[in-house]
C-alpha cells in the first residue's frame, strides 16, 4: 500500500526541513497567547476582536508550483501546505494557531446522491473561477426516484498504513495524530441546487413546493444519517481547537466536548462545532427562506454542540428565524449585512463574526485609508459585541501577496485607536 506514495530521499529531506520549521513555529511564545485569546473570545469573554486572514484563495501567488522542490505527487502537496502555514506565519501574523501536531484523517469516501452533476470550468490560468453544470434532476416528480442516500466508506487498512507512513518518517520530529473533519456545511441548499439548479431551486418553491419539500426532506434525512454513521463507526474527532469551523472561524472552545463525555474517548456530534448556510436562497423572501429551507436545516444543526450561521448571505432579514437554533455561537456577518441590525441583535451573547469585502485587498488600488475606516466601522456599530475580523474569498492578491499581512497590520493599528492592544 505504500506504492502509493513512493519515497524520493530528497522530498523525504525537503519535508522534513518544513516539519522542523513547523515544530519552531509552535514552539514561538505567541501560540500560547493566541489560544487563551481564543479561549476568552469563545467563552464570550473577549479581551479584543480577534483576526484571521484566510490563504488559501490565493494560494497560487503566494506559494506558485513552480517554487516546489518535491517530486512525487503526495510530497508536492504536503509541501504546499506546509509553505503555506511558513507564509501565514511570517508574512500574514494573524491570530492562526500553529499546533505541534502532524494532522492525518480516515480514509473517508463520501457518495453522490445516485445523480450526480458534470461542472464545466473556464479556462481561468489554473485560478479558482467560474463553472457551469448540467442538473441532473429536471423534474422533481418524474426524477425523483433516481436519487439514493449517499454511500458511506472508510479504509480503515490505508489510513492505518498512512498513519505509520507519516510515523515512520516525521514521527520524531512532531507527534503524529488522527483528526480531522469530513464535511463543511449542513446546510443543504449547495446539494440541492446540484441536484435541481438555482434557478429550478427558486421556481420550485413556486411551481411545485410539495415536490421541494420532498427534495429538502430526502437532504435532510441523507444528512442526519450520515451524522449516525460517522459517530457509530467512531470516525468523529474534536474540533474545539485550531480546527477550522463555521465559515472562517476557529474551534478553540472549552466548552466542548460535552461535560458528561469527557474522558470516555468517544465522539459524538453533540461535541462538535457545526455550520449552517444558505448563501444559495439570498434572492428569496425571509418567508420562503422559513418555509422551504430552515425546517430541514434545523434539525441536522440542532444535533451539534455549538453551531455557527451564515457564510456570504446577509442575515439581518432572516434574523428572527435563524435564531432558533439552539447553542448558536457564532453569526457571519457579511459585506451585505446590516451591520448595526445584527450588533443589536447578537450582543455579548453570539460571536459577531465580520467578514470583510475581499475587494478592498484584491482591486487594482490598495486604499489603505478605506480599510481602515471599514475595521472602524465594525468597531464602533460592534463596540459591545464580541467581535473577530475573518478575511475570506479572497481570490487575488493582485500578484502582490503581501497585501494580506498588510491587511492583518491595519486591522491591529485600527484596533488600537480603539484602546485593543
Amino acid at each position: 500500500m505504500t506504492d502509493s506514495w513512493p519515497v524520493i530521499e530528497s522530498d523525504i529531506a525537503v519535508l522534513r526541513e518544513l516539519f522542523s520549521r513547523k515544530r519552531a513555529m509552535a514552539q514561538d511564545p505567541v501560540m500560547a497567547e493566541r489560544r487563551r485569546l481564543w479561549l476568552r473570545h469563545a467563552a464570550l469573554e473577549g479581551a479584543r476582536p480577534m483576526i484571521l486572514a484566510e490563504t488559501c484563495g490565493v494560494l497560487d501567488e503566494l506559494v506558485p508550483l513552480s517554487t516546489l522542490r518535491c517530486q512525487a505527487p503526495w510530497a508536492r502537496e504536503m509541501e504546499r501546505s506546509l509553505r503555506e502555514l511558513l507564509f501565514r506565519y511570517e508574512h500574514v501574523r494573524d491570530d492562526y494557531v500553529v499546533e505541534p501536531w502532524i494532522q492525518y484523517g480516515w480514509a473517508v469516501s463520501i457518495g453522490e446522491f445516485g445523480v450526480a452533476p458534470e461542472l464545466v470550468r473556464g479556462a481561468n490560468e489554473g485560478r479558482l473561477g467560474s463553472y457551469t453544470w448540467d442538473p441532473p434532476i429536471k423534474d422533481l416528480d418524474a426524477d425523483f426516484g433516481k436519487l439514493a442516500f449517499r454511500e458511506l466508506t472508510v479504509d480503515r487498512e490505508r489510513t492505518a498504513a498512512w498513519g505509520a507512513f507519516l510515523e515512520t518518517y516525521f514521527g520524531d520530529i512532531l507527534p503524529v495524530r488522527l483528526r480531522s473533519g469530513y464535511w463543511w456545511t449542513t446546510g443543504l441548499t449547495w446539494s440541492a441546487i446540484n441536484l435541481i439548479g438555482l434557478e429550478g431551486l427558486m421556481m420550485a418553491m413556486y411551481d411545485n413546493p410539495r415536490g421541494l419539500h420532498r427534495l429538502m426532506a430526502f437532504l435532510r434525512d441523507d444528512f442526519l444519517r450520515l451524522l449516525d454513521w460517522f459517530e457509530s463507526e467512531g470516525l468523529l474527532s474534536l474540533n474545539n481547537e485550531n480546527d477550522y469551523v463555521g465559515s472562517g472561524s476557529q474551534g478553540w472552545t472549552e466548552a466542548l466536548p460535552q461535560a458528561r463525555h469527557r474522558g470516555d474517548g468517544a465522539v459524538r456530534v453533540e461535541d462538535l462545532w457545526g455550520l449552517s448556510e444558505s448563501q444559495e436562497t439570498v434572492g428569496v423572501s425571509p418567508r420562503m427562506f422559513e418555509t422551504f429551507i430552515f425546517p430541514y436545516q434545523l434539525p441536522v444543526i440542532s444535533r451539534f454542540g455549538l453551531s455557527y450561521y451564515g457564510c456570504c448571505e446577509p442575515v439581518h432579514n432572516r434574523w428572527h428565524v435563524i435564531e432558533r437554533i439552539p447553542n448558536l455561537r457564532r453569526v457571519s456577518i457579511s459585506p451585505w449585512c446590516d451591520e448595526a441590525f445584527m450588533a443589536k441583535a447578537l450582543g455579548r451573547d453570539i460571536i459577531y463574526c465580520r467578514k470583510p469585502n475581499p475587494a478592498m485587498i484584491s482591486t487594482g488600488h490598495f486604499d489603505e485609508g478605506a480599510i481602515r475606516e471599514d475595521i472602524r466601522t465594525t468597531l464602533r456599530i460592534a463596540a459591545e459585541c464580541n467581535v473577530e475580523f475573518a478575511m475570506k474569498d479572497v481570490h487575488t492578491l493582485h500578484d502582490e501577496p503581501m497585501r494580506l499581512g498588510r491587511w492583518v497590520d491595519l486591522a491591529r493599528e485600527t484596533m488600537a485607536e480603539f484602546g485593543y492592544v
